[in-house]
């Protein structure tokens, strides 16, 4: 896979977001930066296995973001890719449009309604366990936010999949640290949160997540792996990731730019 085709795309999708966003004049604009090059990895990276002019398609793979208010970078892509019509960008999250503040499945390559914090595991770890029991092929992928992991739902949907051997399932952490007006370690610490998915029976994996070359690697590896457990794979990102004055800022979590941000930001994503 070509490296600069995916920071070229992420870019993309990273302008497509910011101009979501303005137009709509709400939206989560941290977090659905800090978690770009994830899904660029996923859906033009040859993992995901997909067909936009069929996304109920059986033999497809599941992708879930749980972390539904990060939407516009899920329906950025989508459009790009044909699911659905590039238009509703313009006024996604107003009245009457299909492309609402969180994803629901009505919308085209979206599986299930997200966006109260939480659920996501739980229902990936049933989609998982069904493509066991109806021998399946398909891969399921679950992206959380670090902070969604305070939720107790979590951790049981953790217990049941390692119990399941669930190896047909990942988790991908969009570990940028920060929840709505506070850091995760202020708040209340998540560390050592590696190793308290090792102790719930998963394979963890921590990588960079803005590496498209560290993403690559790891989702390869992941497709081809023998173990019989459920993946996890801590993604390091910044939250604002790609907009100077947003990186790591607590403002940013859903805070709108004024014009003179816009236009730097513009600038900066050209």
């Amino acid at each position: 896979m070509d490296i600069d085709f995916l920071k070229s795309k992420s870019r993309f999708v990273r302008r497509q977001i910011l101009e979501i966003i303005v137009a709509a004049q709400k939206g989560h604009v941290g977090g659905s930066l800090s978690c770009t090059d994830i899904l660029v990895s996923l859906y033009y990276g040859d993992i995901l296995r997909f067909r936009p002019n069929n996304p109920s398609w059986l033999e497809r793979d599941r992708f879930i973001l749980s972390k539904g208010h990060s939407c516009e970078v899920l329906y950025a892509i989508l459009a790009d890719l044909g699911f659905i019509p590039e238009s509703l960008l313009v006024s996604c999250s107003q009245n009457g449009n299909l492309l609402g503040g969180h994803p629901d499945r009505h919308i085209a390559g979206v599986e299930i309604d997200t966006g109260s914090l939480g659920h996501g595991l739980g229902i990936g770890a049933g989609l998982a366990l069904s493509a066991q029991i109806d021998n399946k092929d398909f891969m399921t992928y679950v992206l959380l936010g670090d902070g969604e992991c305070y939720e107790g739902a979590i951790w049981e949907a953790a217990m049941f999949a390692a119990h399941h051997n669930l190896n047909n399932l990942v988790v991908i952490v969009d570990r940028n640290k920060q929840i709505t007006l506070d850091y995760t370690e202020e708040c209340n610490s998540l560390e050592p949160f590696a190793q308290k998915w090792v102790a719930f029976g998963w394979h963890t994996v921590t990588v960079n997540g803005h590496s498209f070359p560290e993403l690559m690697s790891t989702f390869k590896n992941v497709c081809t792996q023998q173990k019989n457990m459920p993946i996890a794979i801590i993604a390091n990102t910044v939250k604002g990731k790609g907009i100077s004055f947003m990186e790591g800022n607590l403002r940013w979590h859903h805070e709108l730019p004024n014009e003179e941000q816009i236009e730097v930001a513009r600038k900066e994503l050209a």
